[in-house]
């Protein structure tokens, strides 16, 4: 597998994170699991995608990995779903 396929399935794996977090109050524990429970996931994906621990790699994963959060965000707003609180 290589770099951008990776960054594809962390961006993947963060759309439904993305749209969960959209819909918590901010700074709560929902907010915090949406955000966080996928980074475990990222880093399975570098780690089992063999594409190493290059420096370049970093910001290319983290940008899929916060691309995806923003989307799933944005997608949650577009088809309007309530926000849980």
């Amino acid at each position: 597998m290589n770099l951008w396929t990776a960054a594809l399935l962390v961006f993947a794996i963060n759309l439904p994170f993305g749209f969960w977090r959209a819909g918590t109050r901010k700074l709560s524990l929902a907010w915090f699991l949406a955000v966080h429970i996928p980074v475990p996931l990222a880093i399975g994906i570098r780690y089992f995608s063999e594409i190493g621990w290059q420096l370049s790699s970093y910001p290319i994963l983290i940008a899929a990995f916060f691309c995806g959060q923003f989307f799933g965000g944005k997608i949650r707003k577009r088809t309007g779903s309530s926000i849980d609180k």
